[in-house]
């Protein structure tokens, strides 16, 4: 199915908004509604696609409490952790491109 192992990883965090739903669920859990208001470019029905795929490929839970009205709630899988270190370097990298694309030095 894949040619190289990347391609794997890509089919679960690959796209715009996976990684940064992802980013902010390694924060602790969220509801939908935060979710959103975390992420205002992105559509509710997006959020909702992007949710349930990462949830389908098990690094995102989906918790709901039977209340009135019901409460929603994401977190990551304990598989959804082993991406934290990839999450973290991805972050960084974008910190020190932000940095080199604003005229600094590159950082290494």
């Amino acid at each position: 199915m894949f040619n190289i192992p990347v391609e794997a990883t890509l089919d679960v965090i690959g796209g715009k908004w996976k990684v940064v739903i992802l980013c902010h669920l390694d924060k602790g859990e969220k509801r939908t509604s935060e979710l959103k208001r975390l992420i205002p470019d992105i559509t509710q029905k997006m959020l909702t696609q992007q949710l349930r795929e990462l949830e389908e490929d098990g690094v995102v839970e989906r918790k709901v409490y039977e209340q009135v009205p019901p409460k929603v709630v994401y977190s990551l899988t304990g598989y959804g952790w082993t991406l934290k270190p990839i999450l973290d370097e991805m972050c960084a990298w974008g910190e020190r491109h932000i940095g080199q694309k604003d005229g600094g030095a590159q950082v290494l």
